[in-house]
C-alpha cells in the first residue's frame, strides 16, 4: 500500500498544478472571514442570475451550532454567508445540520436539500425552496420517513420528469457501521417519492454518497465512496429503475467524498482523492485532490490537480453551466470553501 501510495503522489507531482494550468479559468475563495470556525460538504447550482453555493458551518462538525450557510455570485463576486437553515427544534434543543444539495428546478424554484440529527446514523432529510435564486427561503419540511433526499451530491433530471437523487444511510449494528446506496426518486419536485432497496449488502461492500453519470440510450452510472480502498460502481440500462450488482473501481479512495457530471459533449468528470486508507485508520489522506475524465466511466484520466499541499482538500461539487464553463467547490482545509472554474473546451 506504501508503494502504491508513492506511486500515486509521484504521478501527481508532474501534473501541471491549478494555478498552472492553461485550462483553469479562477481559482477563489468563497469568503474570507465567516462567522463560523469550521465549513464542510458544498454544493453548487446554476440560477437566472448566476452560480450560487451552500455548505454548513460551524464551530466543528457535529457541534449543535453547525447550520448551513449560503452565497450567491453577483457583480464578479461573492456575497457574505448567510445561513439559511439550521436544526433548532425549540429554545431548548437544537442538533447540527449535514450535508446540503442545492438543485435549480427548470423555470423553477431553487431547491435545498439537507440533513439534520446528532449524526449520519439518526439524521434525517429536510428541504426548502427558494423562488428568488436564493434571496429569501420558505420553512423547511421535514421529507418523510426514510427519504433523506440527495445525500452529497446532486440529483440528475431525467427527459420523463423524474428527479433522481443518489442517496445512501449509515446503520450503526453493534460496533459496526453498515454503509448502503440507493436511490430516491420524485416527479413533483419533492412533495412525493420513491425509494429502491438498498443496492449493495453493507457487510461485503460498504458504500456510500453516490454519483450519478449519464449515457445515452438510458444507460446511467453511480459512483460511490467506499472503505474498500476504491470507489465502487453500479449500472443501469433502463433510466435507473433496476441496478447492477455493486462492483469495486480501480479509482483509488480513501474513505472520502468524491462528485462526478457528465457533460454536454458526453465526457464524464470526476473530482476525488487519489489516495487509499491508512492501515488501522478510519480514512487516508485527502490530498491531493484531482480531476479526471472518461468516455466509458471505467478508464480515468487524471486531468488537473487541484490541491498537492499538506492539509485536507475534500467533498468536492461539480456542474456544467450553460456557458459550457465547469466548475468545482471543495473544502480547503476545513476552514474555507474554494471555487475553481474550467474551460471545458480544453479538456
Amino acid at each position: 500500500m506504501k508503494l502504491f501510495l508513492s506511486t500515486v503522489l509521484s504521478f501527481f507531482s508532474i501534473l501541471p498544478s491549478c494555478s498552472q494550468n492553461p485550462i483553469v479559468l479562477t481559482s477563489e475563495f468563497i469568503y474570507e472571514d465567516a462567522p463560523f470556525a469550521s465549513c464542510h460538504a458544498s454544493t453548487l447550482a446554476e440560477t437566472s442570475d448566476g452560480l450560487v453555493v451552500a455548505w454548513f458551518g460551524g464551530s466543528h462538525e457535529k457541534n449543535q451550532d453547525v447550520e448551513i450557510y449560503f452565497s450567491r455570485f453577483l457583480n464578479s463576486k461573492w456575497t457574505s454567508p448567510v445561513s439559511i437553515a439550521n436544526g433548532i427544534q425549540h429554545s431548548n434543543k437544537r442538533y447540527p445540520t449535514w450535508n446540503p444539495v442545492l438543485f435549480q428546478v427548470p423555470n423553477g424554484p431553487l431547491l435545498l436539500f439537507f440533513k439534520v440529527g446528532p449524526d449520519p446514523s439518526h439524521w434525517w432529510g429536510e428541504m426548502k425552496q427558494s423562488e428568488d435564486g436564493g434571496i429569501t427561503w420558505s420553512v423547511a419540511r421535514r421529507l418523510p420517513e426514510d427519504i433523506y433526499g440527495p445525500i452529497k451530491n446532486k440529483p440528475v433530471l431525467l427527459a420523463d420528469g423524474r428527479l433522481l437523487c443518489p442517496s445512501s444511510k449509515e446503520t450503526e449494528i453493534g460496533n459496526e457501521d453498515h454503509w448502503q446506496v440507493f436511490v430516491e426518486e420524485t416527479s413533483d419536485w419533492g412533495k412525493t417519492w420513491s425509494i429502491t432497496e438498498p443496492l449493495n449488502d453493507g457487510v461485503i461492500s460498504n458504500a456510500i454518497q453516490p454519483s450519478i453519470l449519464t449515457y445515452p440510450d438510458g444507460k446511467l452510472q453511480m459512483l460511490c465512496r467506499s472503505r474498500e480502498n476504491r470507489l465502487m460502481s453500479l449500472w443501469s440500462d433502463d433510466n435507473g429503475k433496476n441496478w447492477s450488482k455493486i462492483e469495486k473501481t480501480n479509482i483509488p479512495n480513501p474513505n472520502s467524498g468524491t462528485d462526478a457530471v457528465t457533460l454536454r459533449d458526453g465526457t464524464q468528470l470526476l473530482v476525488y482523492n487519489p489516495t487509499v486508507n491508512n492501515p488501522g485508520k478510519w480514512g487516508g489522506p485527502r490530498t491531493p485532490l484531482a480531476l479526471a475524465s472518461s468516455k466509458d466511466g471505467k478508464n480515468w484520466q487524471n486531468i488537473l490537480t487541484l490541491e498537492n499541499q499538506p492539509g485536507e482538500y475534500s467533498y468536492p461539487a461539480i456542474i456544467q453551466t450553460a456557458d459550457e464553463k465547469v466548475h468545482i467547490t471543495y473544502t480547503y482545509k476545513r476552514g474555507l470553501i474554494k471555487h475553481v472554474a474550467i474551460d471545458a473546451s480544453k479538456l
